[in-house]
């Protein structure tokens, strides 16, 4: 109905004479923000008067009244008549009334027992637009009730459908928090917010202990005109003004508590300031410690400079989180200094530069809990309250948990499902191709480790190199492959069931931060092992078999060489899991040291961090050392299990389980054939695994799960300009209406909430004042 409002382009220009200036080091700061303080105020007035002057360019030919006047009331008769043609010919409702706008006013409307119309009233409002279940930790939920006043655009005390459906198209338009404010005000509907109707709502809605504002100051008559000279404000007016207000209460708020008239004041008062201008705002790590503001100096008092830089940073806060993700996005370990910001923040902005006492008082916040000097994303977040986002993140989370409240349980099994059925799919691919790699270097660890040496003669091979030589050349490079097919067949469901139970069991002892304790890792890891020997067991008895039947066949004349399938008859179910307990005895212990030390190498060596992806080739690297000590460290475990599924040839003793097969093996060859095969194990583990783990990785990257949320990213609240997030239609009106109370609260933090009446309050009561009357007689 009214002219959308300018956006101001003007900017906080930087002073090319302050480098220049005669003050010390310790002076600069206040100086500087001194110096911002002032280029502010003089665009603040010459923007005002300008506005005053500019004129509206759309005029309705309407008065609004007419347009708000409710419809002439229909006769029960003509009501009837309506009824049964729209019963007959059908009806057809208005085109911008959504069906969700439609279900969310059914839902939450009461029933007119007369008419039999639905309607809202004030609580049937709130509950609409802020249900029980949201979180009302820094505006309270009676608060939202004060934009009924907007939505009754009557003023009868109830709303209608469609009254309902205007209001959430007001909520959908991107001036919404202003447009709100200013119809809130406008009392009489003529599209101008006259200064008595505003003074006269402030004093009813400010808390009674809130610090005074002087309304006949200088600043507010550049926007109201003097006190003979008083007019009204229209929409482009009266934004500017709210836009500059809450710089204007904090001034005069200083000046109260500033006694002594020497420009500090107590770190208390200071605290009380923030806290009735800016709480409904501010994180609570800022809220906490705001006493210790005067700390980045040498006094034990707060200055004006220190307050308007506080002010400034808060004010430029989206910027603020531009500058330090780009910062820490150029940092090799993903942390920034003071010196960084302020060097990035130069590059990005080019007249609303930031002040030294600024980037102080940034960095004090920050650093609270991290006295390095060297902050991440993680220390900012603290600053940068993740509880108050953009409209587009207030969406995404609104959303996220309307859909998880909502969700049944079927649906929730067939999410679950599906996204196990991805890691499934994705792990496949990548233990493939793992295996694939290192399979010459298996088939030698496993001839090895096959290799009795009880009785001279029997030994085949010198080491692994002469094991290598020796299959080359007998058996050419298709014998280093013997039995590849099975074991790509068979690896990708075991690789792919370890690394889901990984993240299955991570994920559901990993906080909300992220961080998990040392033992959960150790325990998720282990229980990944253990669930994998399912499909290892069978697999490796297969395998092991076709690796060892080419040296038979050199070495016993007629040897018949068996195919993968009649190995698999021929042992049966039970046959193929015999040296189970061998294999749950090397892989628990293998995946409960793997999985914790791969992921503390690339956190802890090469500083992998929200901020910081690692290469393949870190991946790589990271997976291999971590599969090192996994290896050797098992090769026992893998020694007695080779031996227990490898089929005994004739004159070599039959070991009948797993005590018996390590005593036989202790008495007959020697603490030292427990770790046979033991570097080409690390040499064939610890490349496969980090292949494994890199492709996974990188597998996850390429083909992401469909709606996953990107979580290597720490999302700290405002908008992201390094297109990491995606824009989400914000479809809450909790969401919305509480950015546009955030406007409205900066007028006063108590602004809605419902007062008990004071005994002078009381006594004006008519009702009281008769009573008393009554009772006096």
């Amino acid at each position: 109905l009214h002219q959308p409002p300018s956006r101001d382009s003007t900017h906080p220009t930087h002073n090319p004479h302050e480098g220049h200036s005669h003050l010390t080091l310790t002076e600069r700061a206040p100086f500087s923000s001194f110096c911002k303080g002032i280029q502010e105020d003089r665009e603040l007035s010459h923007h005002s008067s300008c506005c005053a002057r500019a004129p509206i360019a759309l005029q309705l030919s309407l008065p609004l009244a007419e347009i708000d006047s409710p419809p002439p009331i229909m006769s029960k008769a003509a009501a009837v008549k309506e009824a049964v043609k729209e019963s007959l010919l059908g009806a057809e409702e208005p085109v911008q009334l959504s069906a969700q706008t439609k279900a969310r006013f059914i839902a939450n409307a009461a029933k007119d027992e007369a008419t039999g119309e639905l309607f809202m009233g004030p609580d049937e409002f709130t509950k609409a637009v802020a249900p029980e279940d949201e979180d009302f930790h820094k505006i309270k939920r009676e608060q939202y009730g004060i934009l009924f006043g907007v939505a009754d655009r009557k003023g009868v005390g109830k709303i209608t459908l469609s009254e309902w459906a205007a209001f959430e198209n007001l909520l959908m338009k991107p001036d919404a928090e202003y447009e709100i404010a200013f119809r809130l005000f406008d009392v009489d509907r003529t599209g101008n917010v006259k200064y008595e109707d505003f003074r006269k709502l402030y004093e009813l809605n400010k808390g009674p202990d809130s610090i005074p504002f002087d309304w006949e100051c200088e600043w507010a008559k550049l926007y109201i005109g003097s006190k003979k000279k008083r007019h009204h404000m229209d929409y482009p007016q009266f934004s500017q003004m709210l836009r500059g207000l809450q710089g204007e209460r904090i001034r005069q708020a200083f000046q109260l508590f500033d006694k002594d008239g020497d420009g500090f004041i107590d770190p208390e008062d200071f605290e009380r300031i923030i806290l009735e201008t800016s709480k409904h705002k501010l994180s609570d790590h800022l809220l906490e410690n705001l006493s210790t503001l005067c700390n980045i100096s040498l006094g034990s008092k707060v200055s004006y400079a220190n307050v308007r830089a506080f002010q400034n940073m808060i004010k430029e806060i989206d910027l603020v989180e531009l500058i330090v993700r780009r910062a820490c996005a150029k940092s090799p370990d993903g942390k920034i200094t003071r010196t960084e910001f302020l060097n990035q923040a130069t590059k990005i902005t080019r007249f609303s530069l930031f002040t030294p006492m600024e980037a102080d008082i940034l960095f004090h916040f920050a650093s609270l809990d991290e006295p390095s000097g060297r902050l991440g994303l993680g220390d900012f977040a603290k600053v940068l309250d993740p509880s108050w986002r953009n409209a587009v993140y207030d969406a995404d989370d609104a959303a996220s948990r309307a859909l998880a409240k909502g969700a049944t349980a079927s649906k929730a099994v067939l999410t679950s499902i599906l996204e196990s059925a991805y890691n499934f799919g994705l792990g496949s691919m990548a233990g493939a191709f793992g295996a694939f790699m290192v399979y010459p270097i298996d088939l030698v660890k496993t001839r090895l480790q096959n290799q009795r040496s009880a009785r001279p003669g029997e030994r085949l091979y010198k080491n692994s190199i002469d094991c290598f030589q020796k299959v080359w050349r007998n058996e050419g490079p298709r014998g280093l492959y013997s039995g590849v097919v099975p074991q790509l067949i068979g690896v990708a469901p075991e690789k792919a069931i370890k690394l889901t139970v990984n993240d299955i069991v991570r994920g559901y002892f990993t906080n909300k931060e992220g961080k998990i304790w040392y033992g959960h890792e150790i325990l998720a890891g282990g229980a990944a092992g253990g669930c994998q020997v399912v499909f290892t067991n069978p697999l490796e008895i297969v395998k092991i078999r076709l690796q060892v039947q080419g040296e038979v066949a050199k070495t016993v004349e007629g040897a018949p060489r068996r195919s993968a399938m009649w190995i698999v008859r021929n042992l049966g179910l039970v046959g193929l899991y015999k040296g189970a307990s061998a294999c749950l005895l090397r892989d628990v212990p293998f995946s409960a040291i793997y999985f914790p030390t791969y992921s503390h190498l690339k956190k802890d060596l090469f500083g992998e961090s929200p901020t910081k992806k690692l290469g393949v080739l870190q991946l790589l690297t990271a997976g291999a050392i971590a599969g090192m000590p996994a290896a050797y460290l098992t090769t026992p475990c893998d020694v007695i299990k080779t031996r227990l599924q490898v089929e005994a040839r004739k004159g070599e003793a039959t070991y009948t389980g797993l005590r018996h097969a390590a005593k036989t093996i202790w008495k007959e060859e020697g603490f030292r054939a427990f770790f046979k095969g033991g570097p080409a194990r690390i040499f064939r583990s610890s490349p496969q695994f980090g292949f494994t783990l890199a492709a996974y990785e990188v597998l996850q990257n390429i083909i992401p799960y469909p709606g996953k949320p990107e979580s290597s990213k720490v999302h700290t609240g405002v908008g992201d300009a390094i297109s990491t997030l995606k824009e989400k239609l914000d479809t809450s009106p909790f969401a919305r209406s509480r950015n546009a109370l955030k406007i409205i609260l900066d007028i006063d933090e108590d602004f809605g909430k419902v007062k008990v009446p004071s005994q002078e309050s009381w006594k004006k009561l008519p009702a009281f004042m008769q009573t008393n009357g009554n009772n006096s007689a």
